[in-house]
């Protein structure tokens, strides 16, 4: 038996210690879960495209192999999202506490964005399932101008001994995210800093106002009462 592999079981072992110390405490330590047997980590549309964008990114690319093997092993507990900040333990040779600080989108890229997208969004469930068209989806996407951070936007933070900008423990909680945004899309709004219900409310608007403009065999047809809402309001601004 090699001195190398005797110091990596020792270190598992005290990891593994520390984590039942700790679940005995009644701390939470719940590992993010991963598809097994996929070689794909994300299956929804939001999935997905959070780690084609981060791959898209040559800064990010030496590091995010070992981040996804990390998260594959199921070393990413308590992985939460809030606006502007993702935190998560990893474990390594002990457990560390890892964040990743992202900037709110700039309110008029959202503004621009939720503009573009106008009449496009049905409803909110084909929002948070991504079945949108193909020029919305793209625009969303959009590295420049979509909703996704960029590299300039996002700092790390984590309590271990790597002084590379990216460690493993960092990449593995940005994988982590796009696993999260499977079952959560709605997170990723939150993590922005803007409400995805802006574009629905702007979906609803214009269809109203596409339906004073061209009422047709809707002439004269009370309808506010037809759509149960208060079309005035709609129509003009609140007094200030």
């Amino acid at each position: 038996m090699s001195w190398d592999y005797e110091e990596a079981q020792e270190r598992k072992d005290r990891l593994e210690q520390e984590i039942a110390k700790r679940v005995k405490r009644g701390e939470r330590l719940e590992a993010l879960a991963v598809p097994s047997g996929s070689k794909k980590l994300c299956a929804t549309f939001w999935g997905q495209a959070w780690c084609r964008n981060l791959e898209s990114y040559q800064v990010y690319e030496s590091r995010l192999p070992r981040g996804r093997s990390y998260l594959r092993q199921g070393k990413v507990y308590n992985l939460e999202i809030e606006p502007g900040k993702v935190c998560a333990e990893v474990a390594g040779a002990e457990l560390y506490e890892t964040s990743v600080i992202i900037q709110p989108l700039d309110a008029e890229c959202w503004q621009e964005i939720v503009r573009k997208a106008a009449g496009q969004v049905g409803s909110m469930l084909d929002l948070l399932a991504g079945k949108l068209g193909d020029g919305l989806m793209k625009m969303l996407t959009d590295r420049e101008d979509g909703l996704f951070p960029k590299p300039k936007e996002i700092r790390f933070n984590c309590s271990c001994p790597d002084f590379a900008d990216m460690c493993k423990h960092v990449s593995a909680v940005l994988y982590g995210v796009g696993v999260l945004l499977d079952t959560k899309p709605e997170l990723l709004f939150t993590l922005r800093g803007v409400d995805q219900a802006d574009l629905l409310s702007n979906a609803s608007n214009a269809t109203i106002t596409d339906l004073s403009a061209n009422a047709g065999d809707l002439a004269g047809a009370d309808l506010s009462a037809l759509f149960g809402i208060n079309l005035a309001a709609v129509e003009q601004p609140a007094e200030k």
